[in-house]
């Protein structure tokens, strides 16, 4: 076997791993490259290998970092499988197709407005792109062993991430590859734990928190706090989420709020029909969560959900009383929060909330850093609104957290591979499973090779 790393290395988004082994071709996650520009001209490059000579791609989860660049790979040549969980499966038919009508959109917008340097802006798939590249999905079951073809065949384990995450285990039958996809967290109020592994020859685990801990404190309680807080001023709580997974889990807080009578009665909008959609997802894959039917029911109905564009915009000309509104996307990259940024960031009364970790170069992460000034459609808008942030939603790991799963291993792998973390947490857990565990384990850099044999 032969490891190529062609994405989520020195940063955590644009995961791909290249796996050689026999003259086949397994692509571990299909990740799309976001924040800054030189990461995101990656997603124009092309690959070191041809799309068409990849013989399977299997998909951690749904996650547009892990799975947004199937599009382009399909639209270049790729004919064969995308393997990934039921769950996984479910979301991409929700996240691929809206990914293409936020790229065509953007580029529609650049053009008409003029905030471009290429004439014209071209998006960098299409909503057709993504309708096209689920015909490749091929849906398979948890913790049964799949044929990939040549002697390799590979498992799916829940991860505890988000809907249908995994874990993902290959083997030749003598040498094994574990990849942690995004790990989630063991006391996640939402999700189920990531399952515990034993034993694998080489393991590719994230380091999204690899330098950090989650605060100690009670994510609804503070939640609530803001809420409060800002109602009293008459002000609005806008909340960039990630559709999957991020707000499913603020509605869960805020259901939890509203049941104790914990927060006002303000009126709470969940604006963005991906999320909608992937809220609905909730009932059909239970196994994944800890909810049962009714409490699925109560949590899904404790937003008023706004479909279309013309709701989305009377929410901006609303009439001062306070509200929460939830809207994707989760770094504030797109999508229709940015609208109701525009509208609410100059108003010292509203508050806008994360939920969790920002990638460099995000309007997210600016915000997060103090900038008084954030660049939207093109134009200046002034910061004057209560900037917040929830570490503690997180659905990745700690550091601590990630110690403990890997402290499961009846023995060291061979080798362990950091991945998918800026470099400063990289090297950090990196330090610490050597310290803590005395395993053998890198960081590898962009597009670098590691023999598995």
């Amino acid at each position: 076997m032969e490891l190529q790393f062609l994405g989520a290395t020195g940063t955590v988004i644009g995961s791909k791993y290249l796996l050689r082994h026999g003259g086949r071709k397994i692509l571990i996650d299909c990740g799309l490259f976001q924040g800054l520009k030189e990461l995101r001209l990656r997603n124009w490059a092309d690959l070191p290998v041809p799309p068409g000579d990849i013989d399977a791609v299997i998909l951690t989860h749904a996650h547009i970092d892990h799975s947004g660049y199937v599009l382009l790979l399909v639209r270049n040549g790729f004919k064969g499988p995308v393997y990934c969980s039921d769950g996984t499966a479910d979301l991409c038919t929700i996240l691929l197709p809206d990914s293409g009508y936020l790229q065509e959109a953007d580029a529609e917008r650049a053009n008409r407005y003029g905030y471009t340097r290429h004439k014209p802006a071209q998006p960098l798939y299409t909503k057709d792109d993504a309708i096209r590249s689920l015909e490749s999905f091929e849906p398979v079951d948890i913790e049964t062993p799949c044929d990939l073809g040549g002697g390799l065949t590979f498992t799916l384990y829940r991860a505890g991430h988000i809907l249908g995450s995994s874990l993902v285990r290959i083997t030749d039958g003598e040498t094994s590859i574990l990849f942690s996809g995004d790990l989630g967290r063991p006391d996640d109020p939402v999700m189920t734990p990531p399952t515990i592994i034993r034993e694998t020859d080489y393991l590719v685990v994230e380091s999204t928190y690899g330098d950090r801990l989650h605060e100690d404190v009670d994510a609804a309680a503070q939640l609530g706090d803001i809420v409060r807080r800002t109602a009293a001023r008459g002000g609005t709580v806008v909340i960039p989420a990630f559709a999957v997974g991020r707000t499913q889990g603020v509605l869960y807080h805020l259901w939890q709020l509203r049941n104790d009578g914990a927060i006002p009665d303000v009126k709470i909008y969940l604006d963005s029909p991906m999320a909608i959609n992937a809220t609905r997802l909730l009932d059909r894959h239970r196994d994944d969560h800890r909810m049962d039917e009714k409490r699925c029911a109560e949590v899904s109905r404790i937003a008023r959900y706004v479909n279309t564009p013309e709701e989305s915009k009377e929410l901006d000309r609303g009439n001062g009383v306070p509200s929460v509104i939830i809207s994707a996307s989760g770094m504030a990259t797109g999508g229709r929060v940015l609208h109701h940024l525009k509208h609410f960031i100059g108003d010292p009364r509203n508050t806008i909330l994360f939920t969790g970790y920002q990638a460099a170069g995000t309007r997210g992460a600016r915000l997060v850093h103090g900038e008084r000034e954030i660049k939207i459609h093109g134009k200046l808008w002034a910061v004057h609104a209560e900037i917040g942030v929830l570490h503690n939603m997180s659905a990745h790991a700690d550091y601590r957290e990630i110690l403990a799963w890997l402290e499961n291993f009846d023995r060291p792998p061979k080798r362990t591979f950091i991945t998918h973390g800026e470099p400063e947490a990289a090297s950090s857990l990196r330090m610490k499973i050597e310290d803590r565990l005395g395993w053998s384990v890198s960081v590898p850099q962009y597009l670098q090779k590691a023999d598995l044999t």
